[in-house]
């Protein structure tokens, strides 16, 4: 009986990535809606080159998200361009090299690549833009010459060099983080997966089993009823008791084959269990357990002369889907009543384990692998399996096992039909 999962969450209109962009979209207009007019009011910049200087500045950082180098190369030229289009006369107590937009633009460029695109490529961003300020110094001395505009140009230099810097760390440390907890969550996905494989290649290798200890007692009974077929039936033929020995031979081959594949499928620390498998008879105990422990578990079992006829593996089987339902039942939900319907005819064992809605919160969240494990065993008997949800929030197990396990059995559509009916009878 698997854990009712959570209603799923709806999916929002606007994704986290969607909205980071349209962020930084906003973001570039604005700076470019403030970056040219102060550059050709403050700066004198002439306004053709203000417009095309200043969008190419303002469009690295949407550029730089699917071309960063490009990005950067044209935000390079932009802002080493940029600077020698000043006018000294107007530009004496103006931002230089740089003003604020650009500055800012700057500044959200190597955020945006070392985000994205990682470390190294940041680094290269940010040494690009600082060499870009530093030269134009160099080209432009009647700039410095002027007054005030050394001091000036020096703060811009030690405020570029340090904001950009600073970004640069956050950016490469907040996308560190977030790789980290990338990789984290793959790594659990990763174990999660390889969880459900190894319980599920562990509830395989349980039924194989207890199949495997039911065929070697049944060949053992072979092997021991040929080898004394001469000693108990004194009036059969030489060739007759030859035959039976025949037979008493090939049923020890096989069952020391069949002592082979134990080994395999057993570890060091399993070892045959010595008592015999579990059988229907022994549901009323397992409930009784599940009762002593608190649990409301109401049991019905019908038609037990029937069920002497089954199989070995049917009654192993029959025993362990029950096991199972009541575990689930008691682990996802809590304080439930559970009731617990077993009807043999001479077709068929039919089991029926109906859980109410739980009053509680299930203290434990983590999915099991129970209701695959359950299905598989009934398959393989040539039976089925139907376990699900009800209108109500309860939870129903049904199952049906030929009495015989043999997979050509015809079986009804819908295993719970005749308990169901019987429930309404009764009612």
């Amino acid at each position: 009986m698997a854990r009712r999962r959570p209603r799923a969450p709806r999916t929002p209109w606007i994704t986290r990535r969607t909205a980071a962009l349209g962020a930084l979209c906003a973001v570039t207009i604005a700076l470019f809606a403030t970056l040219v007019p102060l550059q050709t009011t403050l700066s004198g910049t002439p306004l053709p080159l203000s417009f095309i200087l200043g969008a190419a500045v303002c469009a690295a950082p949407l550029l730089s998200l699917t071309r960063p180098r490009t990005a950067v190369a044209m935000f390079g030229v932009a802002a080493f361009l940029l600077p020698l289009t000043v006018d000294a006369s107007l530009a004496i107590s103006a931002p230089w090299p740089w003003s604020v937009p650009a500055l800012l633009t700057f500044v959200l460029l190597v955020g945006v690549v070392t985000f994205i695109h990682g470390a190294r490529l940041g680094a290269y961003t940010l040494i690009i833009g600082v060499i870009a300020s530093l030269i134009a110094p160099l080209l432009r001395p009647d700039m410095v010459a002027g007054a005030g505009s050394s001091g000036s140009a020096t703060a811009d230099l030690i405020v570029t060099s340090s904001v950009s810097v600073a970004m640069y760390l956050i950016a490469a440390l907040a996308a560190g983080r977030i790789r980290l907890g990338a990789e984290l969550t793959r790594e659990r996905e990763h174990s999660a997966l390889e969880e459900s494989r190894r319980a599920l290649v562990e509830e395989r290798t349980r039924i194989a089993r207890e199949l495997h200890d039911v065929v070697a007692h049944s060949m053992s009974v072979i092997q021991v009823q040929a080898s004394t077929a001469r000693y108990r039936l004194p009036e059969i033929g030489d060739v007759a008791a030859s035959e039976f020995d025949d037979i008493a031979a090939t049923a020890r081959t096989s069952l020391a084959e069949m002592r082979r594949m134990l080994g395999v499928l057993r570890t060091e620390d399993q070892t045959a269990e010595l008592a015999p498998q579990h059988g229907v008879d022994d549901i009323p105990r397992l409930v009784d357990s599940i009762r002593r422990a608190g649990v409301d578990v109401g049991l019905a079992i019908e038609g037990g002369h029937a069920v002497a006829g089954a199989d070995a593996a049917v009654q192993i089987a029959a025993y362990r889907i029950v096991q199972e339902a009541l575990s689930n039942a008691v682990r996802h939900s809590p304080g439930a009543r559970v009731t617990v319907r077993v009807h043999a005819d001479p077709a068929a064992i039919r089991i029926r384990v109906h859980n109410e809605a739980s009053p509680e919160t299930p203290s434990d969240q983590s999915g099991g692998y129970g209701l695959r494990g359950m299905r598989e065993r009934a398959e393989l008997l040539g039976g089925s399996l139907r376990a699900g949800p009800d209108h109500d929030g309860a939870w129903t197990v049904d199952a049906v096992l030929p009495l015989t396990s043999a997979p050509s059995t015809p079986l009804p559509d819908d295993p719970g039909a005749d308990l169901r009916a019987t429930d309404k009878e009764n009612t």
